[in-house]
């Protein structure tokens, strides 16, 4: 499975290569990472419709997780990723936001990997 992590802090690119380095060694599950909302669709632009999945930070400078949800929801419907937010923030309004642009789940920061590892199996 290809998945695509944006967050506008770096460390999260070392913090998932480590919490999934079975999974990545396996070649179960293929990471990139994008740094902003703009770098994120670039990437996919780039893939072509490669990645499954993408968990996107709601907060970041520049274009937030919300606005890159609302844009990959009308760009890339077929096949459509599936798109997690997550966010420091569990507050009502966000995740009511992030359902009505069509996430699919929303997970709340520091992140729960075991929790994660559950539904990259769903």
């Amino acid at each position: 499975m290809k998945i695509l992590v944006v967050d506008d802090e770096r460390d999260i690119q070392m913090l998932f290569e480590q919490r999934f380095r079975k999974e990545i060694k396996e070649k179960s599950l293929e990471f990139a990472f994008a740094f902003s909302g703009e770098e994120a669709l670039t990437y996919l632009r780039k893939q072509n419709h490669q990645t499954v999945l993408i968990l996107s930070d709601i907060n970041m400078p520049g274009m937030s997780g919300l606005e890159l949800l609302r844009q990959i929801k009308e760009k890339y419907v077929i096949p459509p990723p599936r798109v997690m937010m997550i966010t420091a923030y569990g507050d009502a309004e966000n995740f009511e936001k992030a359902k009505q642009l069509g996430a699919d789940d929303f997970l709340t920061k520091p992140v729960d990997f075991k929790y994660l590892k559950e539904k990259f199996k769903l």
